[in-house]
């Protein structure tokens, strides 16, 4: 082997470590940042969830608003369920639910 050959196979080499090294670098200072964007799909495609729940109760309540406005059944069955009111004649009754589970006298530990 010449020199020249020894010489050109280094030189080869070392561009190649230099280059893979700073491939290395360049991955590694662009980590953070790949990191942060994963969080923000994250966090984005949560608040698209989010939007989407949000939008369909507006639809729903839109909904609601509107058969307000035009059916008249709809109104006297909220005045029925929320106002308790009733036609002349009619007898509201209330049903109350049973509390259950309420918090009593506590008891000591014995052993």
């Amino acid at each position: 082997m010449t020199v020249e050959t020894i010489w050109s196979r280094l030189t080869r080499m070392v561009f190649f470590l230099v280059l893979a090294a700073s491939a290395m670098l360049v991955g590694l200072w662009y980590l953070p940042l790949i990191d942060e964007n994963k969080a923000m799909r994250e966090r984005l495609f949560r608040i698209e969830v989010e939007v989407r729940r949000e939008e369909a109760k507006a639809q729903q309540k839109r909904a609601t608003i509107e058969s307000l406005r035009t059916d008249p059944k709809a109104i006297e069955r909220l005045a029925r369920e929320q106002l308790g009111l009733a036609k002349p004649g009619e007898t509201v009754i209330h049903f109350e639910t049973p509390a259950t589970n309420t918090p009593g006298i506590v008891l000591p530990d014995y052993p």
